[in-house]
């Protein structure tokens, strides 16, 4: 795939935002639709999924949350929220509506670049084949989770995070490591989405999330997906 097949759906009430994206994105390879509020952005959405969506957290009518939530009963279309709230609440609350990254304005153009690429990149559909691992199956082609015969549905960064750590099975993954593989970066101000995202998935995968069985804690360092459900966490 290259740059100039990527459509970008950019959501955001502000005009001046809008002009520098039609102007910033496309110089870049990238292919621009706008929409100033929720309802033509899920208007836009009907008449032809985006490979990406960048949107405005704070806007009248529907609001990004409201809409990521919208979009996550459809669709797994990557997701970049923009806001100009930047605490850590903020974020933890967009991630776990669907976002897959979190942009806090003012922010630099070629900051934004960066986060699509890597999120394009995290997204693309050179996928490994089914990985099974205990009870628990990560399909990477359909991204399909189950859990024995029960199928869980899944965020985008949720996914992610469990097929790596599905992948190194019986491994020791460092919240740094995690970090650099599933969003592209490595800060240490970052590791609040992996508290937020573990949690999640111990949720939805494990018999007990109080007492993990597959995703275990290492104190200090990061977590081991375990081969053999077990009790201690």
């Amino acid at each position: 795939m290259t740059e100039k097949s990527f459509d970008i759906l950019i959501v955001d009430d502000e005009p001046q935002i809008l002009r520098v994206m039609r102007t910033g994105l496309p110089a870049r390879g990238f292919n621009i639709r706008t929409a100033s509020d929720g309802e033509e952005a899920l208007r836009e959405i009907e008449k032809q999924m985006p490979d990406l969506v960048v949107l405005d957290l704070v806007m009248p009518g529907l609001t990004g949350l409201e809409v990521t939530r919208t979009i996550r009963s459809f669709s797994q279309v990557p997701i970049i929220v923009l806001s100009a709230k930047g605490s850590e609440q903020d974020k933890v609350v967009a991630l776990e509506y669907g976002a897959d990254d979190y942009l806090t304005k003012p922010f630099g153009m070629n900051e934004l670049i960066a986060r699509i690429r890597a999120v394009l990149r995290r997204t693309s559909t050179d996928e490994e084949p089914i990985i099974q691992v205990a009870e628990v199956t990560v399909d990477s082609l359909r991204r399909i989770v189950r859990v024995g015969d029960r199928e869980v549905r899944l965020t985008p960064k949720e996914f992610e995070v469990l097929k790596y750590l599905v992948s190194n099975a019986g491994k020791v993954v460092a919240h740094r490591i995690l970090l650099k593989a599933v969003w592209g970066w490595q800060s240490s101000e970052q590791t609040e989405y992996l508290r937020v995202i573990v949690n999640q998935l111990r949720k939805k995968i494990e018999p007990d999330p109080e007492k993990p069985q597959y995703i275990l804690t290492e104190p200090w360092i990061g977590y081991r997906f375990k081969a053999e459900p077990e009790t201690d966490s």
